[in-house]
């Protein structure tokens, strides 16, 4: 079974400025939130932070 553990990852694009408040969980080192894309095409620049969730 795999570890996983619950976060709060808050998204931050950095070209039209929206912000998406997400669940997501780290598997392996790996953030996994099933975000793809902004609403104004933007892939790359985001700033991206999580917390933990209990």
């Amino acid at each position: 079974m795999e570890e996983s553990e619950k976060v709060r990852v808050t998204i931050r694009c950095n070209q039209c400025g929206e912000k998406f408040i997400l669940r997501g969980k780290v598997i392996k080192g790996k953030l996994q939130t099933g975000f793809k894309k902004c609403i104004c095409n933007n892939q790359y620049d985001l700033e991206i932070t999580t917390q933990a969730v209990s």
